[in-house]
């Protein structure tokens, strides 16, 4: 089986590309209703393989890192609420869940890759 990579069609460039603005904005919708990241995620596993080797590769791989990152913190800051700590932790992951939805999907907006962190 030949492992050659191909130039991605501009047409499928463009549906990955519109798949990544419906995943953030189920990213910024879960910050009301959680159960849409659950949708994203699902959305960034399916499609991931698909946007390998172009440009967007990076938009999924940013998006499914904000999943878990953010579900970490969670459940940090459900951990340590008894504390009070749990809603400066929430404080904090809420502002960097919002920048790094903003950022990606501005970064998609204008077809430039991330660079994944």
């Amino acid at each position: 089986m030949n492992m050659e990579l191909t130039p991605a069609s501009d047409e499928k460039i463009a549906s990955l590309k519109t798949l990544g603005t419906i995943i953030y904005a189920l990213y910024a919708v879960s910050l009301f209703i959680g159960v849409t990241a659950i949708v994203a995620i699902v959305l960034n596993y399916i499609k991931r393989d698909d946007a390998q080797g172009t440009w967007l590769e990076s938009h999924f791989t940013w998006q499914i890192r904000t999943f878990w990152w953010g579900l970490l913190w969670l459940v940090v800051g459900a951990i340590t609420w008894i504390i009070l700590i749990g809603w400066i932790v929430w404080g904090v992951a809420c502002i960097w869940f919002i920048y790094r939805i903003a950022k990606g999907w501005l970064n998609l907006n204008d077809n430039k890759p991330m660079l994944v962190q």
